[in-house]
């Protein structure tokens, strides 16, 4: 049995609905179309990865799925859930793109990351059991040493791992992140991949945006490759070549858009 399939199969105990649903999902930035049929689904304990050229709609994708870019057209579903009426965030973490992780504001480390324990505290004060989430958090990414210390005094590579381990802190059921790699190091990319192999294996459904699969391979379970806003095929992950220069490797190894049908979308 695959990783994948006895993730599926612990999951089926619980609810057994897919984490994400996207059907024929339309959505425009600024008026013009990014978004022009997109379909989607990751499954519980699933590691899917979207890739494609920039421009290609992989991170409206995403925001898509957060509530943060309305859908003009289509359907989404989380857990089961269409998206209107479903009010259970907290079972979703986000790592968005490498930025301030304070927005401006002077922060230590871990006041940084127990802002993802407020969804379940309602923005009560934290108690014993969200202060040992954080620390946990901390933990899995490396940086429970410099829990105290001002984010801005990080490298760019700890900055994104401050934000890997907020994502955490919420245990999320569904991790979504856009771009976790991009200008890490080395050593935080590491990092990252054991934070996230660990994650997987305890069912956690992924869906990331990624231009290069590097240390986080052999987590992908599916590799879904955009190309101006639809959704161009599904693809083996160890059939693409280099994903960042040559999205369209491997054509002949990948399943052509015009067959996802069954067996992808539900």
């Amino acid at each position: 049995m695959t990783r994948t399939t006895a993730a599926r199969d612990g999951a089926a105990t619980a609810d057994g609905a897919p984490a994400v649903v996207l059907r024929e999902a339309t959505a425009s930035l600024g008026g013009r179309p990014v978004l022009r049929g997109v379909g989607l689904t990751v499954e519980r304990g699933e590691t899917v990865a979207l890739l494609g050229a920039n421009g290609s709609g992989k991170s409206t994708t995403i925001r898509a799925v957060l509530g943060q870019v309305p859908l003009t057209g289509g359907e989404l579903e989380l857990f089961g859930t269409p998206a209107a009426r479903f009010r259970d965030w907290r079972r979703l973490g986000y790592v968005p793109q490498r930025s301030t992780a304070a927005a401006g504001v002077p922060a230590t480390v871990r006041e940084v990351v127990s802002a993802g324990r407020l969804a379940r505290r309602r923005f009560r004060p934290l108690g014993r059991e969200d202060k040992a989430a954080v620390r946990h958090a901390l933990e899995r990414v490396g940086l429970a040493d410099r829990m105290r210390d001002p984010v801005d005094a990080l490298s760019g590579g700890q900055h994104q791992r401050v934000l890997i381990a907020r994502a955490l802190a919420a245990e999320p059921e569904l991790l979504i992140m856009d771009e976790p790699l991009a200008g890490v190091d080395v050593t935080s990319q590491d990092v990252l991949a054991e934070t996230l192999r660990r994650q997987v294996e305890q069912g956690t459904s992924v869906l990331l945006v990624l231009h290069e699969l590097g240390p986080l391979a052999p987590l992908i379970d599916r590799a879904v490759v955009l190309r101006d806003g639809v959704v161009e095929r599904v693809a083996d992950p160890a059939t693409l070549h280099d994903p960042a220069c040559h999205p369209h490797d491997s054509a002949s190894a990948a399943e052509p858009a015009s067959k996802i049908g069954t067996g992808f979308l539900s």
